[in-house]
C-alpha cells in the first residue's frame, strides 16, 4: 500500500504540471498559428499582386507600344486584361488617358479613373510599381483596385500603364485557404478599407475597419497581435500582418472564446487520459510483473540472434508491450536481410556501371586514336597523291603519243580514286576547309541516290520525296554521300532486307529549332524506315561510336556517328526518333548557304576561310592563265617529292621560285628578299612555324603580299582574313591560275 501510494502521488503531481504546461503551451502555439497563418495569407496576396505585375510588365514591354502601334497593343492589352476580368488603361505622363480596353479604340477620353494612383505617385515617385487603395468604380459598379507600371521607351519613362482589378480575385484567393468557420481573415488597404473578408464579405467589402484598429494598423508596418472586437462586437484575438510590396494589411482574428477552448480541451483530454493511465498501471503492473519475467528472457535471445544477422522466428506470448518489440525485431531482422541482398545488387550494379563507363572510355580513345592515325595517314598520302597529280599533269603537258596519253589519262583516274578514298579517312576527323563547297542540294542527293540504289536491295522500296528550289548547304561532298549511304544501309538492315525507304528533303525557316541550334534557315533531310524500331536503352546509345546490336562481323558501329559527326562538322544537327515496332526517322538539319557561293561540288575548290564564323567563300577553279614574266613565287614545302614536282610546274608556267623548307626558313627568305610577289606555303609543317602561322606573320608584317595555303589535313581552323586555301591535291592549273590572278591583283 505504501509503494502505491509513493507511486501515485508523484505520479499526480507529474500529471497537474504536465495540464497546466499543455495548456500554457497551448495558448502560445494558437497565437504563434494565427501569426504564421497571416503571414502565409499575406505572401499569398502578395504573389497574387506580383502575377498582376508580371501580366503589367508583359505589357509594358510590348514592341507595338514601343513603336507607338496602338492598335496592335490595344488587342493585346484586351486579351490579357480581359483574362483575369480587369480593364488596362494607358496614360501618358501628363495623366491623360490614351486607351481604355473597356471602350473602343479611338474613343475620346477625359479625366483618371477614382483611385489614389496621383497621390502614390507624388508620395513614392512613378518609378516603381505602385498598388492603390480600394475605391467603388462606378462603370461597373463594383470595388476595385489598380495597380501602375511605367512603361520604358529606350530606358526613359514614356507612359503609365494601368491595370483595374476586382476585389474578387483576393476574395477568392481567401475562400480557397479554407480557414476554420470561427477565424475572420480580412484584407485592407492602407485606409483600412475591406478588400476580402471571409465571414459575409457582401456586406462588409467596401467598409471600414473600426477606427482603433485602423489607427493600430497605420502606426507600423511590423507583426502586430493585440485585443479588439469584430464589426458585429465579438471579442477576439487580433493578427496584422502587412503585405510586402502594397502596404496592404492582413487582419486574421478568432474569437477569446476560440482561443480558450483548444488548450481547454486539450488539457482536459490529457489529465483524463493520465488517470486512466494511472488506474490501468496499477492494476496491470501487478499482473505484469508476475509473467514478463520470461518473455523478457526470449526477447533478450531474439536479440542475440539479430546481432548475428539471423532472421529471427518468434511466437506470440500474449504481452502486447513485449509482442510488439518483438515483432519490431522480426522486421528489422527481415529488413536487415533485405538491406544486405539490396547492398550486394547493387554494388554488382556499380561493378557493372564501372565496367561499363570503362569500355566507354575505351571506345572513346580508341576513336580518338582512330582519328588522329586517319588524319596523319591523310596527310601522308594526300602529299604523295599531290606529287603524283603534279608530275602527271606535267606528263600529260609533254606527252605526244596517243598511247602514252592514254595510260597518263588512267593513272590520272586512279589517283581521282585514291583522292576520294583518303577523303573517307576524314569521316571522324576535323573536315577540312579545302574540302567544303556549296553545293546543290537536289543535284547532291541525286548523287547520292545513286550510291544508295546500288547498296540496298531491289527488295527496299525507295520513296523520295524532295521539295522544289531546295537550299543549297556548305558541305564536304563525299561526307554528304556517305552519311546517306550509312543511314540507308541501317534501315535496310532494321527491315530485314525488304520495306519502304522514306528520304526527304525540304527547306525549314526554324524560329524555335531543336536545342543547340540557333534560329535560321535550314536543309532538312529526313529518312525514315518501316524496321523494328530502337528500344530506349538502344536509342540513348545509338550515337556512340563501335555501339551495334548486329551480330559480331554484321556491323561496326560507325554508320550512325559518321553520320552525326557529319551534321556536326556542317554546323548542324542529327536527331533520332525510334519507336520499337514503328521503325526510325532521323532528321539531319544543315545551315542554308548563299547562293552566290554555289559551286559544283566534284570541283575542287579555291576558298576564303572564315571569318569570326561566317561560312569561307567558295569560288569555282578559273582556267590557266600565264603569269607575267618577272612574279617570284615563295613555295614553302617540307615534303622533298611534292617540293620537287610543284617547282617544276610553277617554273613551266614562268613562275620564278623561292623555296623554303619550313616556316622558319620562309620567314628569313621574305626578310632578306623584298622582291617575292606571293607566298604558296604547306599548312602542316615541322618546327615552331606552321602554315598558318607563317600566314598570320605574312598578313601582320606585309599586308599587301598574297598568301595560299595547301592541306593536306589540319586540325585547325584558318582565320586569316583574305588567306586562300587549296586542299592537297590540287589541279596544278588551278594552282597556276590562282597564283597568276592574286600576283596581278597585287
Amino acid at each position: 500500500m505504501i509503494l502505491v501510494v509513493a507511486i501515485l502521488v508523484p505520479s499526480f503531481i507529474g500529471a497537474a504540471l504536465a495540464v497546466a504546461y499543455v495548456y500554457v503551451e497551448q495558448q502560445k502555439d494558437q497565437e504563434r498559428s494565427i501569426a504564421e497563418t497571416g503571414r502565409a495569407f499575406a505572401l499569398l496576396i502578395d504573389n497574387e499582386m506580383r502575377h498582376q505585375e508580371g501580366i503589367l510588365r508583359t505589357l509594358a514591354a510590348s514592341p507595338a507600344l514601343a513603336a507607338g502601334d496602338f492598335g496592335e497593343f490595344y488587342q493585346h492589352a484586351r486579351r490579357a486584361a480581359g483574362a483575369v476580368d480587369a480593364v488596362a488603361v494607358l496614360y501618358d505622363l501628363d495623366g491623360k488617358p490614351i486607351l481604355n480596353t473597356r471602350r473602343p479604340l479611338g474613343v475620346a477620353l477625359t479625366g483618371r479613373d477614382p483611385s489614389n494612383l496621383p497621390a502614390l505617385m507624388e508620395r513614392f515617385g512613378a518609378a516603381r510599381t505602385l498598388v492603390s487603395d480600394v475605391f467603388y468604380a462606378p462603370p461597373v459598379q463594383r470595388y476595385d483596385f489598380m495597380m501602375q507600371v511605367p512603361v520604358l521607351v529606350d530606358g526613359e519613362p514614356r507612359y503609365h500603364l494601368v491595370l483595374g482589378l476586382h476585389v474578387g480575385i483576393l476574395q477568392q484567393l481567401l475562400e480557397r485557404q479554407d480557414f476554420p468557420k470561427a477565424w475572420i481573415a480580412t484584407v485592407f488597404d492602407r485606409n483600412g478599407r475591406i478588400a476580402a473578408r471571409s465571414s459575409d464579405p457582401r456586406h462588409y467589402v467596401g467598409t471600414l475597419l473600426r477606427e482603433k484598429t485602423r489607427k493600430l494598423a497605420a502606426t507600423t508596418d511590423r507583426d502586430l497581435v493585440f485585443p479588439s472586437h469584430t464589426l458585429t462586437g465579438v471579442p477576439v484575438r487580433a493578427q496584422i500582418t502587412t503585405v510586402p510590396n502594397s502596404g496592404w494589411k492582413v487582419l486574421i482574428a478568432i474569437p477569446s472564446a476560440e482561443i480558450r477552448r483548444v488548450p481547454l480541451e486539450a488539457a482536459a483530454l490529457l489529465a483524463g487520459m493520465m488517470a486512466v493511465l494511472l488506474v490501468l498501471a496499477i492494476a496491470a503492473g501487478r499482473w505484469f510483473a508476475s509473467r514478463a519475467v520470461a518473455p523478457i528472457e526470449y526477447l533478450g535471445r531474439c536479440a542475440d540472434r539479430l546481432a548475428d544477422g539471423e532472421e529471427i522466428p518468434y511466437r506470440p506470448h500474449g504481452l502486447e508491450e513485449i509482442d510488439t518489440v518483438a515483432w519490431r525485431m522480426v522486421e528489422a531482422s527481415k529488413q536487415i536481410r533485405r538491406s544486405k541482398r539490396d547492398l550486394e545488387h547493387r554494388v554488382n550494379e556499380a561493378i557493372l556501371a564501372t565496367e561499363q563507363a570503362q569500355g566507354a572510355l575505351l571506345r572513346g580513345q580508341k576513336l580518338e586514336s582512330l582519328g588522329r592515325l586517319t588524319a596523319g595517314i591523310a596527310h601522308e598520302f594526300n602529299n604523295l597523291l599531290q606529287t603524283l597529280t603534279t608530275a602527271l599533269q606535267l606528263a600529260a603537258m609533254q606527252a605526244k603519243e596517243p598511247n602514252l596519253q592514254r595510260l597518263i589519262d588512267t593513272c590520272k583516274r586512279t589517283v581521282t580514286r585514291a583522292t576520294t578514298l583518303t577523303g573517307q579517312l576524314g569521316s571522324f576527323g576535323r573536315v577540312q576547309e579545302g574540302r567544303l563547297v556549296t553545293v546543290d542540294t537536289a543535284a547532291q542527293l541525286g548523287s547520292a541516290l545513286q550510291l544508295i540504289r546500288g547498296a540496298v536491295a531491289d527488295s527496299v522500296e525507295i520513296e523520295t520525296g524532295f521539295a522544289p528550289a531546295l537550299w543549297p548547304v556548305r558541305v564536304e561532298p563525299l561526307q554528304f554521300d556517305l552519311a546517306l549511304l550509312n543511314l540507308a544501309i541501317n534501315a535496310r538492315d532494321a527491315m530485314g532486307g525488304s520495306g519502304r525507304l522514306a528520304i526527304a528533303a525540304r527547306n525549314a525557316t526554324l524560329d524555335h529549332p531543336p536545342e543547340g541550334l540557333p534560329s535560321g534557315d535550314y536543309l532538312l533531310l529526313t529518312v525514315q524506315d518501316e524496321g523494328a524500331g530502337m528500344a530506349p536503352e538502344v536509342l540513348a546509345r545509338a550515337l556512340d561510336p563501335f555501339f551495334t546490336t548486329k551480330s559480331p562481323g554484321q556491323g561496326t558501329g560507325l554508320g550512325l556517328p559518321q553520320a552525326y559527326a557529319f551534321a556536326t562538322q556542317a554546323q548542324g544537327l542529327l536527331t533520332l526518333h525510334s519507336t520499337p515496332g514503328k521503325g526510325t526517322r532521323v532528321q539531319i538539319y544543315l545551315p542554308r548557304a548563299q547562293e552566290d557561293e554555289l559551286a559544283a561540288p566534284a570541283a575542287a575548290a579555291e576558298t576564303v576561310p572564315s571569318v569570326q564564323g561566317i561560312a569561307p567563300d567558295v569560288v569555282a577553279p578559273a582556267p590557266v592563265q600565264s603569269p607575267a614574266a618577272g612574279v617570284t613565287v615563295l613555295f614553302v614545302e617540307d615534303d622533298v617529292l611534292v617540293r620537287e614536282a610543284v617547282v617544276e610546274a610553277l617554273a613551266a608556267a614562268g613562275f620564278a621560285v623561292r623555296v623554303a623548307e619550313n616556316g622558319e626558313a620562309a620567314l628569313v627568305e621574305l626578310e632578306r628578299d623584298h622582291a617575292i610577289d606571293i607566298v604558296f606555303s604547306d599548312i602542316v609543317m615541322p618546327g615552331s612555324v606552321s602554315g598558318i602561322d607563317l600566314a598570320g606573320a605574312v598578313s601582320e608584317r606585309w599586308p599587301t603580299l598574297p598568301v595560299v595555303l595547301a592541306t593536306g589535313y589540319t586540325d585547325r581552323r584558318v582565320s586569316i582574313p583574305g588567306v586562300k586555301i587549296l586542299a592537297k591535291p590540287y589541279d596544278v592549273e588551278q594552282l597556276i591560275g590562282l597564283l597568276g590572278r592574286l600576283s596581278g591583283r597585287r
